[in-house]
């Protein structure tokens, strides 16, 4: 018997290679319009290649998300470092993930005319989303944290699909008005 000792590592790997050409094929062609079939023939494989890795285009589309908010988590926890104060740490953090999303064009093509439908709903009912708000929602505990990093998800939403002015506006709204609420203050 023979063991494929390699075979997690070539799922993963190939899995994230269909990621990425999805994630190009949702900017260029919009994330509602971009099949099985655009997928694998930007990929080079085959449709029957694509499914062995995502039960379906509802599947993809959501592994595609929670990968990119893992990744975007990150990069926000990393940029936080040195900032003790939890609702500056909050504002930070919202900053960070919506400047992460704006600047990455492939990212930001999810919050762009049709696409926003798709992207709003995943935003909101994503189980890695909410929890990366968790982590950033201090203070309470139980169901009033949860509904807090709820509400937080929904206003991240909003300032990727409804913009403020600029930066500068948007830190004060969240200063003002969802620091001193997710914070419970």
């Amino acid at each position: 018997m023979t063991t494929n000792w390699l075979l997690g590592d070539r799922h993963s790997l190939a899995s994230d290679r269909i990621l990425d050409i999805a994630g190009r094929c949702f900017a260029d062609k919009g994330v509602s319009a971009t099949s099985i079939a655009d997928i694998a023939r930007a990929a080079g494989c085959s449709r029957p290649t694509v499914y062995r890795y995502f039960e379906d285009g509802a599947h993809l589309r959501i592994a595609y998300v929670h990968r990119e908010a893992r990744r975007l988590g990150a990069r926000v926890l990393d940029s936080l470092d040195g900032i003790s104060d939890p609702r500056e740490r909050l504002v930070a953090a919202v900053q960070a993930a919506v400047r992460g999303v704006r600047s990455d064009p492939i990212l930001s093509a999810w919050f762009a005319g049709e696409n926003s439908t798709v992207a709003s709903y995943l935003g909101a009912n994503s189980v890695v989303i909410e929890s990366l708000a968790l982590s950033m929602v201090e203070g309470a505990g139980g169901t009033e944290r949860e509904l807090r990093a709820k509400w937080l998800v929904r206003v991240v939403l909003g300032l990727l699909l409804v913009p403020a002015d600029d930066e500068e506006t948007e830190r004060i709204l969240l200063e003002k008005f969802v620091a001193p609420v997710v914070a419970g203050e």
